[in-house]
């Protein structure tokens, strides 16, 4: 699950309030596809505790596996260039 939405419903918690759908969204720090949303609310609903264990072991940033594969990217792209460069 996200981080960031997992952020937002211990925020919402912290002021005493039941996180719904619309309550988390409004308080994401960053856009998040509604899906998930959905997904982190339905699973603190499900099990409130869950909430607490992925606070303590937070999970990778979705911004590295992205840099990561944007490096991948520009690897090949420059590997491409150099192939198109010698002939």
């Amino acid at each position: 699950m996200n981080a960031v939405v997992f952020d937002a419903i211990k925020v919402l918690l912290d002021e005493g309030k039941t996180p719904t759908v619309a309550l988390t969204k409004s308080r994401l720090a960053q856009p998040v596809p509604m899906p998930v949303i959905i997904a982190a609310v339905s699973q603190y609903k499900n099990n409130p505790d869950s909430i607490h264990n992925l606070m303590k072991n937070p999970e990778q940033s979705t911004v590295e596996p992205k840099t990561s594969q944007l490096d991948r990217i520009e690897k090949k792209l420059d590997r491409l260039l150099a192939l198109l460069e010698q002939k």
